[in-house]
């Protein structure tokens, strides 16, 4: 009767697939953790451009508005308190 029963013996290739598969799945989740810090880094970067163009935007109204001499007496007189000669400033007592 001893002779009928099979000897179970180990199953090495069943090992190294399990080790195999193993070693794939982690390559696998460690791509995808450096694939979302990669999309992470592009959003962070895509609006850091787009404040950088709305900045530039304005500072290239800005030149162009101080083409205009009405605008620069405008701030001369509003931000620099500049008057032409013969006028008087006027400034309110709470100031």
């Amino acid at each position: 009767m001893e002779s009928r029963k099979k000897r179970r013996s180990f199953n090495y290739f069943a090992l190294v697939m399990v080790f195999v598969i193993g070693y794939f799945a982690f390559r696998l989740v460690g791509q995808q953790v450096h694939l979302q810090q990669i999309a992470e880094d592009q959003a962070v970067a895509d609006a850091r451009l787009a404040a950088a163009q709305a900045e530039n935007e304005a500072l290239k109204q800005e030149k162009a508005n101080l083409q205009d001499l009405s605008y620069v007496e405008k701030i001369a007189r509003e931000e620099l308190g500049m008057t032409r000669q013969g006028e008087l400033p006027y400034t309110e007592a709470g100031k």
